[in-house]
């Protein structure tokens, strides 16, 4: 299975009928290029597993492969580098922060895995693939789409991401780019549907401080803020919450740790952002507390996790102090939140979850139908082909797309040959499919 230097082929082995561990295949010209290679998490009997998609077609065919790219920073399209990395034998391409967050998990595998850091709207030749990076808005810096164009054929492909004119940390969604990659007269457009379902335009970052402040001055005891450490705007928000609210900052959770080291490092979080240690806590009194946790999703050792059982090595939430999920629930995670949710309540702690409150706390990092309606008209592409979301998802795009112009609409999943050229067209089960887990350091297929 080998295209020839007519063929434009799109090959998903992960993320396409699912949300997570995204990982994607193009192939032109007898050659690869992959674009990231991530993990998702499972539940099982023996504790959170994590998952990635099994990479033998690509492995069969390594010396075929060009180069890996990272679009952002995100564990679901990163996370499974770590272990997978050394096997493809090539370099991987990424801008300075996703960099910046993946090279210490290399290191901590033993990957012998080589970076080369390319610049936002940068330019690289890989093989057959001509790409250009193209910064997009989403809920952690430097996250950028990419334009590949080869002899066959044109595509873009969107990664994660919104319209956003106010990020917080990072540039604003250039509307002028996007727009004027319609000259191009792309092939097809490979696209986020994770919120395909969701109608309007989704809320910027620039729309929460308000409604965070208020709820943390409104609280007369200690206040904990459970959100995702990669959201750097949502941090340096929140940094901005504790000056106006007279609150010293403190961070629990690895993760937030190395993530605000990493944005540092990058000249991110240099404004407002001064967090003390938490061996300071025991010496402040509650209303001078806000502290931003790991285990919004309710995940095993994280530190919102070990505070609700009162588990914690350094801090006890009490009645009087308050819980704040500045996150969406991840379909699946609903039960693990809200045990977590009534082991707080029970110690007469209040809890605040973002989608329960009138006030807006979170800010989803993908577009809700206006914006990918806005997307296709910009961009006004042969064919639109749904992932990064579940069918349900994905069928939304789809239509979507057709209602605003698109003529043709590919909707596949893991696995699936999307012909972009000479003729549009999909073949299915194409391609075998499966999941590595991690057991004691080792992958092993699921």
């Amino acid at each position: 299975m080998t295209p020839t230097a007519e063929d434009l082929w799109f090959v998903p082995l992960g993320g396409s009928g699912e949300i997570g561990m995204n990982l994607n295949l193009f192939g032109h010209d007898g050659r690869w290029l992959m674009v990231d290679c991530g993990v998702t998490f499972e539940e099982t009997l023996d504790g959170n597993e994590v998952q990635m998609a099994d990479p033998q077609f690509i492995l069969d065919r390594v010396e075929s492969l060009v180069g890996i790219v990272a679009t952002h920073a995100h564990m679901d399209h990163i996370g499974a580098l770590p272990y997978l990395a050394d096997q493809f034998q090539c370099p991987i391409y990424t801008t300075p922060f996703t960099a910046q967050v993946l090279k210490p998990k290399l290191r901590e595998a033993g990957s012998s895995a080589k970076i080369k850091i390319v610049q936002p709207r940068g330019q690289l030749a890989l093989g057959p693939f001509n790409l250009q990076w193209l910064p997009i808005t989403h809920s952690t810096p430097e996250t950028n789409g990419l334009l590949i164009e080869t002899a066959a054929g044109t595509v873009v492909h969107t990664a994660d991401w919104k319209i956003d004119s106010g990020p917080v940390v990072g540039e604003a969604f250039d509307q002028s780019l996007w727009q004027g990659l319609g000259q191009r007269a792309p092939d097809a457009v490979i696209c986020d549907s994770t919120n395909a379902q969701n109608v309007g335009h989704s809320i910027s970052e620039a729309d929460l401080y308000d409604g965070l402040l208020e709820l943390v001055k409104g609280t007369t005891g200690r206040v904990a803020i459970g959100c995702f450490a990669s959201n750097i705007a949502r941090l340096q928000t929140l940094g901005h919450v504790a000056a106006a609210s007279g609150r010293y900052l403190c961070l629990l959770g690895r993760s937030l740790i190395s993530m605000t080291a990493a944005a540092k490092a990058c000249g991110y979080l240099d404004e407002g952002f001064d967090p003390i240690p938490p061996s300071d806590l025991g010496y402040l009194p509650p209303n001078e507390v806000l502290i931003l946790a790991t285990g919004s999703q309710g995940e095993p050792g994280a530190a919102l996790t070990r505070l609700a059982a009162n588990r914690h090595p350094t801090l006890e939430l009490t009645r009087g102090d308050r819980v704040i999920y500045s996150a969406k629930a991840i379909p699946g995670n609903e039960p693990k939140i809200a045990a977590m949710g009534e082991r707080f309540s029970t110690a007469g702690v209040e809890v605040i979850h973002a989608d329960q409150s009138n006030l807006p706390l979170h800010a989803s990092g993908h577009p809700n139908a206006e914006e990918l309606s806005h997307m296709y008209t910009w961009l006004a592409p042969k064919i639109a082909i749904p992932v990064h979301g579940e069918a349900a998802h994905m069928r939304a795009n789809a239509a979507l797309a057709k209602q605003s112009g698109v003529t043709q609409q590919l909707v596949g999943e893991n696995g699936d040959l999307f012909r972009i050229a000479p003729m549009p067209s999909l073949m299915r089960g194409a391609v075998g499919t499966g999941r590595l887990y991690v057991d004691r350091g080792k992958l092993k297929r699921v």
